[in-house]
Order: structure tokens, then C-alpha cells, then sequence
């Protein structure tokens, strides 16, 4: 037989039962797949969720009138049955209080997020896109927010605006004006690290085979931004939502505890750090600090390790073994 002749009678090649059942996967179930393997994300995705139950489900049994009740006959009693997490300087109870506090926690974390992603977004996407002098104007202004101190700036607004701003009554609570400050404040002053991701993102999008051919099919700048570069950019944006969580979360404790956040009655996991810290509590009850001090390391840790796992399947070219 003659080189590189074909035998008539050659066998076709038969696959194993493994190799035969593989099927291609969708960019979607690649990206569950890799998360899935993601072990730290995974434990981050279990506390989280079980923080979310806790702070919810922890509302259909204390009421928030009860988590503000306060009785001196049992100031500072440490952790029992009756009261799980102890009783405060004023006699409430530490586990209804954790309760509502962390939903205003949380709450401020994801508002003050959609603040920053939509602001984030929006100006590196006009800058990135358009360029020129659009782009030197929005990237100045960015640059001038970075050498802000956020810190600062938020402790000076929250001390400035918190107490003008009047109680809100919103599904059958009250929520200080306080809150309102902290979650526009942050939100305003972290949207500048995702607006130069975006930007960056969209300066290589923008030159891509399919953007060219959408704006020779005569698909409007507005069209081409949302239908088909943000899309693709969603990734890092995804990943920054995480992330903010976790760091709005810190930003309100931090001015919580230092008496410029969240104000009473409403109640915080950072305001509740704030009581704590005075007289002597620290020292002589040590349960009145380290709970919400464990929920708040809990939730931070929880979001960061989910974050990471985001970022690690969302990356096309992450063969990282998990």
C-alpha cells in the first residue's frame, strides 16, 4: 500500500464513555464551574448567605422596638440565655440590636455601591469612548477626587450634614438622617478607582473588530456603549460591586466609631463599637464589643473571598486550579 493510501477496511476510531459524554459549556456554566471550584468563594457564599438569614430572619423574631428598649436593672449582664449576646449599658439586648444593625450596615454597603458603580461607570465608559478633550476633563476631575482623603472628607460631611438632616420614616421604620449622609458620601468618593478601570477597559474595546463593524452599520455612540463595550466590561464591574460592599461596610464602621456616623436611635454595627469603647466597658465587658465586631469581620471576610472568586471565574483566561 502505498504512502499515505487510506486502508478501506481501517476501524473508526472508538471513544471512551467519558469522552463521549463530554458537551461543550456556555461561557455562563464555565464561569459557575470556575467559581464552584473556588473554595475560599464557596465558604465566603456560605457566611454570607448565613449573614443575610441572621439579620432577616432575626427581624420576624425581635422586633425593632424591642432592640431599642432599654431597662437599667439589667445593664452589662453578660451573655446568657434569656439575652445570647449580653445586655448593653442601658440594658438592651446585644443580639436584636446586631440585628437591625447589621441591615443598616448592609444597606449602607449596597446603596452606597449603586452610588459608585453608576458614577464609576458612566464617566470612565463617556471618557474611554469619546476621548479628547471629554476625556482629559473627566480624567482631570478623577484624579482631583483621588487626592482627596475620602476618610476625611466623609467625617467632615457626616459631621457637618448628619445632624440637619431629619429622621425618615421607610417601611415601617425610622431611619436616622445620618444614614442618608454616610451612603451619598461614600458613594461619591469611591467611584474614581472604577472609573479608570472602565476607561481602560473601553480604550481597548473600542478599537475591536465588532465595535468597528457596529458603527459602520450606523448603531448610535449610546447603542454601541450599552448593547456591546459595557457588556464586556462587566467583569470588572462586578467584581468592584463586591468589593465596595465589603469596603462601604468598613467606611461606615470606621465613622460610626468615632460618633460621626450613624446616629441614634438607629442602630449600627459601628455605633454599637462606639458605645462600647466608653467607660471601661472594653475591659469589663468584652461580649458587648466582640460580637459585632465578629459579624462585621465576618460579612467583610465573607464578601472579599466571594469578590475573589468573581474575579478569578470571570477571567477567560483564569486555568487556575481552585
Amino acid at each position: 500500500m502505498a504512502t499515505g493510501e487510506i486502508s478501506s477496511n481501517a476501524r473508526p476510531v472508538k471513544l471512551t464513555e467519558s469522552e463521549s459524554e463530554i458537551t461543550p459549556q456556555t461561557p455562563t456554566q464555565r464561569v459557575i464551574r470556575r467559581f464552584v471550584k473556588h473554595r475560599a468563594a464557596m465558604v465566603g457564599l456560605v457566611v454570607l448567605i448565613g449573614m443575610i438569614v441572621y439579620i432577616i430572619g432575626g427581624s420576624f423574631i425581635f422586633t425593632e422596638a424591642y432592640a431599642n428598649r432599654n431597662d437599667t436593672k439589667i445593664r452589662l449582664q453578660a451573655p446568657s440565655a434569656e439575652h445570647p449576646f449580653g445586655t448593653d449599658r442601658i440594658g438592651r439586648d446585644i443580639l436584636a440590636r446586631t440585628i437591625y444593625g447589621g441591615q443598616i450596615s448592609l444597606m449602607i454597603g449596597l446603596l452606597a455601591v449603586i452610588v459608585e458603580v453608576t458614577l464609576g461607570t458612566t464617566i470612565g465608559a463617556v471618557a474611554g469612548y469619546y476621548g479628547g478633550w471629554i476625556d482629559s476633563i473627566l480624567m482631570r476631575f478623577t484624579e482631583a477626587m483621588l487626592s482627596i482623603p475620602s476618610l476625611l472628607l466623609l467625617l467632615v460631611m457626616a459631621k457637618f450634614f448628619g445632624s440637619k438632616i431629619p429622621d425618615i420614616p421607610l417601611f415601617g421604620r425610622t431611619f436616622s438622617g445620618s444614614v442618608i449622609v454616610i451612603i451619598l458620601i461614600i458613594g461619591l468618593t469611591s467611584w474614581m478607582g472604577l472609573a479608570r478601570i472602565v476607561r481602560s477597559n473601553v480604550l481597548s474595546l473600542k478599537e475591536t473588530e465588532f465595535i468597528l463593524a457596529a458603527r459602520a452599520l450606523g448603531l448610535t455612540n449610546r447603542r454601541i456603549i450599552m448593547a456591546h463595550i459595557l457588556p464586556n466590561t462587566l467583569a470588572s464591574i462586578i467584581v468592584a460591586l463586591t468589593l465596595g460592599v465589603a469596603g462601604a461596610i468598613l467606611q461606615e464602621a470606621y465613622v460610626s466609631f468615632l460618633g460621626l456616623g450613624v446616629q441614634t436611635p438607629t442602630a449600627s454595627w459601628g455605633n454599637i463599637l462606639t458605645e462600647a469603647q466608653e467607660f471601661q466597658i472594653i475591659k469589663d465587658a468584652p461580649w458587648y464589643w466582640f460580637f459585632p465586631s465578629l459579624l462585621i469581620l465576618l460579612t467583610v471576610l465573607s464578601i472579599n473571598f466571594v469578590g475573589d472568586g468573581l474575579r478569578d471565574a470571570l477571567d477567560p483566561r483564569s486555568d487556575k486550579k481552585v
